[in-house]
């Protein structure tokens, strides 16, 4: 005999609510306190009720569902993200957040102007609730796409446009000016940066921090070798540094991956890491722990920062909150074995 499904009424007996309450929290009516709707999440998760979408979308007319796009450029962009953990990171904390409200992520990419037009018809025409966008093109149209459909969105890093939309943004600078500090406290004098496109803010902030990190103590602005945060353009990087400056003693990398591809070609040429190279890369990512060394590097919490993304974008959808806002996060340094 099968077991029958867990009803309203039994997370109503085990939260020790009424079962009025639990359809508040369950279709997101506002003005249920916090204390209750912990207690009314937590039976839901002992009992493994799920609501009846098909019911809640005529009571909330909301689908329970929001879109995580990721957009960029270029046929082969699905294929970067999947090589990039910090994306992985992104979908954890996002997942994370949203499974505690039984609301869904629908993963969406937008690699060109038709992808973009795709996207913003399927999330405007009522496909989500909400859009989570996460860019890595400067200028990427698709925020003011999805505004102008009306669609309640929120960004993970600040749009370069003024657009008024909530974010998530790491302290750039800060996280450049750590990665100087430590490699100038170890003795570096000779060092070098292995950089991200200057067309992205982050990019740019993060360079900024360090070259004024060393400025402050008397150096040169270092010189820069241009990377796209893969591990190929990270190995191709390094050689060309080590070639126009063959006394690098300290590497400071804009991502992990490219930092990794620095510490295979400092291997390959027979420089030890940390003794005659010392290298820094950014992010905290799980590359920095499986590299030979493991990395020294500027932690991006990530996950925190996508679950508050989420949150916002929640936020907007009850209509609890709904002027756009910014939340900036502050990095770490986390020292391993690379400097």
């Amino acid at each position: 005999m099968s077991r029958q499904a867990p009803t309203l009424e039994d997370v109503a007996r085990v939260a020790g609510v009424s079962r009025a309450t639990v359809s508040r929290v369950v279709n997101g009516v506002r003005n249920v306190d916090p204390s209750i709707q912990d207690l009314v999440r937590s039976a839901i998760e002992r009992t493994g009720y799920t609501p009846n979408r098909a019911a809640r979308a005529l009571v909330t007319r909301r689908t329970g569902a929001v879109a995580l796009i990721v957009s960029g450029a270029g046929d082969a962009f699905a294929g970067r993200v999947f090589a990039d953990p910090f994306f992985g990171r992104v979908v954890t904390g996002v997942v994370g957040y949203l499974r505690a409200r039984a609301t869904q992520p629908v993963l969406l990419f937008a690699e060109s102007e038709a992808a973009r037009k795709q996207v913003v018809s399927y999330v405007g025409q009522g496909g989500t609730d909400g859009a989570l966008v996460v860019s890595v093109h400067p200028d990427d149209p698709l925020p003011d796409m999805l505004l102008a459909a009306r669609v309640p969105t929120v960004l993970f890093a600040r749009p370069t446009r003024t657009t008024p939309v909530g974010c998530v943004d790491l302290d750039h600078y800060a996280g450049g000016h750590l990665a100087g500090e430590h490699l100038l406290s170890r003795g570096c004098r000779r060092v070098a940066v292995i950089g991200a496109p200057p067309d992205l803010r982050a990019g740019r902030e993060r360079l900024a921090g360090f070259r004024d990190a060393l400025a402050r103590a008397g150096h040169d602005s270092p010189p820069v070798a241009e990377g796209v945060f893969t591990l190929d353009s990270g190995t191709a990087a390094m050689t060309a540094l080590l070639r126009e400056h063959p006394d690098v003693d300290g590497v400071f990398a804009a991502n992990d991956l490219m930092a990794q591809g620095a510490c295979q070609v400092l291997r390959e040429l027979g420089r030890r890491i940390p003794e005659d190279v010392a290298v820094v890369g950014f992010d905290d990512s799980t590359i920095a722990v499986t590299c030979r060394p493991p990395l020294t590097t500027v932690r991006q919490p990530v996950e925190e920062m996508a679950a508050a993304m989420a949150r916002m974008l929640d936020e907007q959808i009850r209509g609890t909150r709904s002027e756009p806002r910014t939340l900036v996060f502050e990095p770490e340094l986390v020292v391993r074995d690379s400097a």
